[in-house]
């Protein structure tokens, strides 16, 4: 790391300089003229000044141009359909005639507009931490005693996994909770991801990630927070309560990391389950096991290859759309039918800004950066909460989860929703985490 977390780069002063002017400008989304490449997709950012430390947080709000949005059609509508699969299932992938109907959609009736304006909406901003431009949405309660909360997403999922809990969250006593269940939301887009910056070096990865939203929290003021994440988020809030900053009172993770060592080493070895394994223990390992060996390929080509791997990405629209669709069939509550549980707009608002800011190679590199099995078990002694969704890639024993997490203060097991938990079950998951808190309430 070429400078402490805790300070800002020359850039990051010229940035504060710049914002005492409250001088408007128009900027790359992920922030040009800024450590981290431009990603095309056009944005206004207001320079101002706000939170703790008095480092510079512009206002930001999303305005792709329409060229862009007219070179997107131009290319679905173009797309080079490969063969039919052999199969009447999707063992070899997403369907030709199932993707066919999405990207007929994408490229006829999907507004981009819709989501933008909605996004708008809301209170989003920019702020250089360690040479890179971070984008996140800031939205408070109305109540005075809200506990701040940061919610970090995963791949290949965006901010916009949390959109819908948003109000259930900030506003409960709108949506069948208590003054006492409100949280203040702070919502990041990690690096490489939306509209934050792409890194340009290596060493962006959870830990450094995890400091970065310490920073984060401690620039807007929090000093007393918790942590949530599925999927990439659920492994940087795990992070955070290894590093255990001052401020982080607790964590909650949808995609916790139990699985213990020795049966880490069968699943490695591709032997069979051990002995005396209790009947959730034994669910739990034949479902890593199928995730092991079958469905885990798109992650060996993005830890190994993601530059490889990205310039098709980046280049089809179509050929992106099917990478992400691939996941969100096997990753929801849906039994493989993702419209179960998202609609056609949700998953496209989520595939079309990869594609706008161009962050699909940006986004693999995670992966590169963290070259380790997140599933496996983990000693984190911060008070923590779980909730186990059926959909999950695998559901977690209780057992393994006190073994890994040390001072358990929740452990909730629901009867629906999958990986994108927030997005899928938006009401659900505000209720476990009204559940999962309520003991770290001042």
């Amino acid at each position: 790391m070429s400078e402490s977390l805790s300070s800002p780069s020359r850039r990051g002063f010229l940035a504060t300089s710049a914002a005492a002017l409250l001088v408007t400008a128009t900027a790359a989304a992920c922030g040009p003229a800024r450590p981290g490449a431009s990603n095309g997709a056009t944005a206004t950012a207001t320079a101002g000044t706000a939170g703790g430390g008095g480092e510079a947080i512009r206002p930001f709000r999303i305005n792709v141009a329409q060229e862009q949005l007219d070179d997107l059609r131009r290319r679905v509508v173009a797309t080079r359909w490969p063969t039919r699969e052999t199969v009447p299932d999707q063992s070899q992938g997403v369907q030709l005639a199932r993707l066919q109907e999405l990207v007929r959609y994408w490229g006829t009736d999907y507004d981009w507009r819709k989501l933008e304006e909605r996004v708008n909406a809301l209170p989003q901003f920019l702020t250089e931490i360690d040479g890179l431009d971070i984008h996140f949405l800031h939205i408070r309660s109305k109540h005075a005693n809200a506990l701040p909360m940061i919610i970090t997403h995963g791949w290949p999922g965006s901010f916009l996994e949390m959109l819908k809990v948003i109000g259930p969250l900030t506003d409960p006593t709108a949506h069948g909770g208590t003054e006492a269940d409100a949280f203040h939301l702070v919502i990041p887009s990690m690096p490489g991801y939306g509209f934050s910056g792409q890194p340009t070096a290596t060493g962006w990865g959870p830990d450094r990630i995890g400091r970065a939203w310490t920073v984060l929290m401690d620039r807007l003021g929090y000093r007393r927070y918790v942590s949530q994440g599925g999927d990439w988020g659920a492994v940087i809030s795990d992070r955070m309560a290894r590093q255990a900053p001052p401020g982080l009172v607790g964590i909650h993770v949808n995609m916790p990391a139990t699985v213990p060592a020795d049966i880490a080493k069968v699943l490695n070895d591709g032997g069979p389950a051990p002995e005396g394994l209790a009947p959730d223990e034994r669910a739990a390992f034949d479902s890593l096991k199928a995730l092991y060996t079958r469905g885990s390929g798109y992650s060996a080509m993005m830890v190994t290859r993601p530059q490889t791997v990205g310039y098709g990405l980046s280049d089809s629209p179509t050929g992106l759309a099917a990478w992400m669709y691939d996941k969100f069939a096997q990753w929801t509550y849906s039994g493989g039918d993702p419209e179960r549980s998202l609609t056609k707009d949700e998953m496209l608002d989520d595939i079309t800004l990869y594609w706008l800011t161009n962050s699909v190679n940006s986004s693999s590199q995670l992966y590169w950066e963290n070259n380790a099995n997140n599933f496996n078990a983990v000693d984190i002694s911060l008070p923590a909460a779980i909730t186990v969704f059926p959909g999950e890639l695998y559901r977690t024993p209780r057992s393994w989860a006190e073994r890994s997490y040390h001072k358990l203060i929740h452990f909730g097991v629901v009867d629906k929703g999958g990986h994108f938990a927030a997005w899928e079950v938006p009401d659900l998951f505000s209720a476990e985490m009204r559940a999962a808190f309520r003991s770290l309430r001042a």
